[in-house]
């Protein structure tokens, strides 16, 4: 079901296309809960521990392509907003061909230095050997993470959320079926984890490339790329790359902060990761809004509509921060059933409650300034969240970070999470007095008096 979001209610239209993106994320957390309850239930802490120290690692490498993925989605969908079917098929044959070639050779890399990529992250000894396998399983799927997110971007920015949500709950479904079976079962231990996950992508991307075929054939891509345009290629890279290396550097940091993490023992870190997995839950809103938001500035530009903007640009940061700030009190404040679920460990357990009632009270500036910078992602205006992430992470997060792990609080390093979330909305709203959002504003104006 595609939908328009350049016409109608502003609030109500977000809302009917980002219910079926909060319900995805939803599913994914879920999932995710599901599958760190198995791998600590089935595996131990160690494992618990592995997983978190290989998210980082995953991340950052993924984000590169995540990054490009929606850079292109942005592009998209200010066509599809203009409705122009040519232009959009030049966007996905260029973006398509670029993206996959940054994969190949991405995975090429990861390969070749893998030893001395986990050293330089300072892995724990007694969960090295855990983390070797997993990253060696999960990095050969790592086309199909491409896949999935292409086509899942795609979809959304032809206004359709809720077919993106059913293929999600497609592969989480699958996620968990393939967990019990391969580490249960067959007793492929922590590599299983990693090879349920590249499976469940796959035949995700399947299913999504069957119903393109059959329901969206405009959104549809030759079995061979055709029709290659250098102009557009430009435009992908000037855009998507941009974003992806923007999703990169940010990641880079977490990869710094991984090691701070390691260096205070695998405790601290299994603690860490459940904590992540389980605050993802007040993360959902974030992500979704945000996406969302990302399709309403780009088909709203695309059909010229400056009103809907100027409206959309303060509403919807507005909304993701209230959201967020009910959600992060809500879950700082019952986190503790819902840890017990990953672990009994009473060590693991106070790094994790600690981890949510220091990091989640502040999740909702975090939320808001997500918004704001998707916003303006969506426009193709990607100079000032960038500036905006290298501050908050490099220059806020990081350093506070290090500065009390030098300071003897290293159990507390996560504070450095909290104020950068505060520093970034200070930041972030100054893009409501930019040149970009003046303009935005005086167009807006115009089309009222006319």
């Amino acid at each position: 079901m595609k939908k328009d979001l350049t016409t109608g209610n502003v609030t109500k239209t977000m809302l009917l296309f980002a219910g079926p993106m909060i319900l995805g994320n939803l599913l994914q957390q879920c999932y995710n809960i599901v599958d760190m309850l198995i791998v600590g239930r089935a595996l131990g802490a160690g494992a618990l521990a592995a997983v978190g120290s290989a998210y980082s690692l995953m991340t950052f490498l993924t984000s590169v392509l995540i990054g490009m993925c929606m850079g292109s989605g942005s592009l998209f969908s200010y066509s599809i907003g203009k409705r122009d079917t040519a232009r959009l098929q030049y966007e996905m044959t260029a973006s398509f061909s670029f993206i996959g070639i940054v994969t190949i050779v991405m995975n090429i890399v990861v390969f070749v230095c893998m030893k001395p990529i986990l050293n330089i992250l300072q892995i724990p000894e007694d969960i090295y050997g855990m983390m070797q396998e997993y990253v060696w399983y999960i990095f050969w799927g790592i086309f199909f993470v491409f896949l999935y997110n292409y086509f899942s971007f795609l979809l959304r920015a032809a206004g359709d959320s809720v077919v993106s949500l059913v293929f999600l709950g497609i592969s989480s479904g699958l996620n968990i079926v393939l967990d019990l079976v391969l580490t249960g079962a067959l007793g492929l231990g922590i590599g299983g984890v990693a090879a349920a996950t590249a499976i469940a992508l796959f035949l995700s991307w399947i299913c999504s490339i069957f119903y393109i075929r059959r329901r969206c054939t405009e959104l549809a891509l030759p079995v061979l790329p055709c029709g290659f345009d250098a102009g557009t290629l430009r435009q992908i890279v000037r855009i998507g790359l941009p974003l992806g290396l923007n999703s990169a550097l940010y990641s880079i940091g977490h990869v710094f902060l991984q090691v701070l993490y390691n260096l205070q023992g695998s405790v601290f870190v299994a603690g860490c990761s459940v904590a992540g997995k389980v605050g993802g839950l007040a993360n959902i809103t974030v992500t979704s809004l945000s996406q969302a938001t990302s399709v309403f500035a780009g088909q709203n530009l695309g059909a010229q509509s400056y009103s809907r903007l100027r409206r959309g640009g303060w509403l919807l940061p507005a909304a993701s921060g209230l959201l967020s700030l009910a959600g992060g009190l809500l879950m700082a404040a019952c986190c503790r059933p819902l840890l017990l679920l990953f672990t009994q460990d009473e060590a693991v357990l106070a790094f994790a409650v600690r981890y949510i009632r220091v990091v989640l009270p502040f999740q909702w500036c975090y939320a808001a300034f997500n918004a704001i910078m998707s916003f303006a992602n969506g426009m193709g205006k990607i100079r000032y969240s960038t500036i905006v992430n290298i501050i908050l992470l490099w220059g806020v997060r990081i350093p506070a970070s290090y500065l009390l792990a030098w300071l003897g609080y290293g159990g507390y390093a996560m504070a450095g999470v909290s104020l950068s979330f505060v520093v970034g909305l200070l930041a972030m709203l100054f893009y409501y007095k930019s040149h970009a959002w003046a303009d935005i504003c005086a167009r807006a104006e115009a089309q009222e008096a006319a």
